[in-house]
């Protein structure tokens, strides 16, 4: 028989072979090799060949390679089912009166501990380079956005700083509003461009301000990040008070930072007020603007600023974070509801 089988007088010859319906019991629950089939019966690979031959004729496998190793499974319904997909649901529940089906099954289990066993084995050769190879992202965006996926859809957040909103795009798509907060209108102009077409469900909001006095209504906003910002401050105490000040109860505060460093240009080409932050100076700002749980976190990372004279820059980075304090009576407030009008631009 070659080629495709549609006919009925053919279809039920395919099916009326108890082989081929074992080899559907066992495909129906693992992909498996040509070899791991053959194996699960306790035969030869060229006469189950010769089986599956017929099983591709009637349509009811699909095929991945791998390699040299061609992998079976049971093919997916379509709009067109064929009608040895009809019958092989009809029979599949009666599968278990041949009595070859259960020692099958049994092969089935030690066969599939040896592949186990075997990728196993793979897996601990080649743990000592994983890292090197797991780790090779070309952006880094891909892990970000995994993470930032655990966020609850109806997620407010606040990027203070945002520049051309570099950061804020991690997040677009999956928090359910975005405030992009700069000082500078060039700046949010960008983000602006950069968001016109791609904010993928996200309500997109810039505004306007410097970080001292938000224009947003207190407890407004579930999550709030700087990041690469605080080194262009002259102070840090009300930029973390407004934070505070913005953040509903139990909302966090995240800051991402540059470690000290001895780069002097970067005050005059990107308008660093310090050359970078002492973490603990950090930690001790956010705790007296009264933010709780406040922790370092290393970052397996490093900024790499386009250096004058094309030299190579590589600048050690951390995140301090915390967050509001969680009133122990849920009738109470931490501040005062205002209203104030969004400024934006």
């Amino acid at each position: 028989m070659n080629g495709r089988t549609d006919s009925p007088t053919e279809t039920l010859k395919v099916l009326a072979d108890p082989i081929r319906l074992r080899i559907l019991g066992l495909l129906d629950r693992n992909e498996l090799s040509v070899g791991e089939v053959s194996a699960a019966l306790g035969m030869s690979q060229s006469r189950v060949s010769n089986h599956l031959r017929h099983l591709r004729g009637a349509r009811l496998l699909a095929e991945r390679h791998a390699g040299t190793t061609v992998y079976l499974a049971l093919s997916g319904p379509s709009d067109n089912t064929p009608l040895a997909h009809r019958l092989w649901t009809t029979v599949r529940e009666e599968l278990a009166a041949l009595p070859e089906h259960r020692a099958d099954l049994t092969r089935l289990e030690k066969v599939l501990r040896e592949r186990r066993k075997r990728e196993g084995a793979f897996f601990d050769q080649i743990a000592s380079d994983w890292h090197e190879i797991a780790n090779n992202f070309e952006t880094g965006q891909a892990r970000e956005r995994l993470a930032s996926h655990l966020l609850p859809k109806n997620f407010v957040l606040a990027d203070l700083g945002c520049g051309t909103g570099y950061i804020a795009e991690a997040f677009r798509g999956i928090c359910d509003q975005i405030l992009c907060i700069d000082r500078s209108v060039s700046m949010l102009d960008e983000s602006r461009k950069r968001f016109a077409d791609s904010a993928h469900g996200s309500r997109m909001t810039h505004i306007c301000s410097s970080l001292e006095c938000l224009p947003l209504p207190d407890q407004s906003v579930d999550g709030a990040l700087a990041g690469m910002v605080f080194h262009h401050l002259p102070s840090f105490e009300g930029p973390l008070a407004e934070m505070r000040r913005i953040l509903r109860p139990g909302g966090s505060a995240v800051l991402l930072e540059l470690q000290p460093h001895r780069e002097s240009w970067m005050q005059e080409e990107l308008g660093d007020r310090h050359l970078g932050i002492e973490p603990s100076d950090l930690i001790e700002a956010m705790t007296r603007a009264g933010f709780e749980d406040v922790t370092l976190d290393p970052v397996n990372d490093r900024y790499q600023p386009p250096a004058p004279g094309n030299a190579s820059v590589s600048l050690a980075l951390y995140i301090v974070r915390g967050r509001t304090p969680v009133p122990t009576d849920t009738n109470s407030v931490l501040f005062p509801t205002t209203k104030q009008t969004l400024q934006t631009v």
